[in-house]
């Protein structure tokens, strides 16, 4: 089954920011003549080495739930995220939404376990709607 991904007006997936960078703990946006293309997305890279890192094993980067809200995941929702809100937990990144409505990344912080059971399962069943 083919899984959504969150993407700009553009086509672009984390609104343009480096996926690689997450994994050096500061989220920069990447340039827009250095992509590479996965699964239907482009991703931009602030250096030719992300790139290389990432067209090695781009799952190692991309973003859970399709770059979703973890939490909203886990409630059957497809939520847009803030790209500068996020976790790299077990060598895997987690966005989140922060906005007019708050911020879920403290949600997921207190109960990572379930949450992440939670939105494992509906990613997977495909039980997801767009909000």
């Amino acid at each position: 089954m083919a899984h959504p991904t969150n993407l700009n007006e553009q086509a672009i997936a984390l609104q343009g920011y480096d996926p690689v960078s997450y994994f050096e703990d500061h989220p920069v946006v990447g340039n827009s003549q250095i992509t590479s293309t996965y699964e239907g997305a482009t991703y931009h890279f602030a250096t030719v080495e992300h790139k290389s890192l990432f067209d090695a094993d781009p799952e190692n980067y991309i973003p859970q739930y399709g770059g979703f809200c973890a939490v909203a995941v886990s409630e059957g929702k497809l939520v847009p995220v803030d790209p500068e809100t996020y976790t790299v937990d077990a060598g895997k990144l987690y966005l989140f939404y922060n906005g007019e409505f708050g911020n879920t990344k403290p949600q997921w912080e207190a109960d990572t376990e379930n949450l992440r059971r939670q939105a494992d399962a509906n990613w997977s069943s495909g039980n997801l709607a767009p909000l």
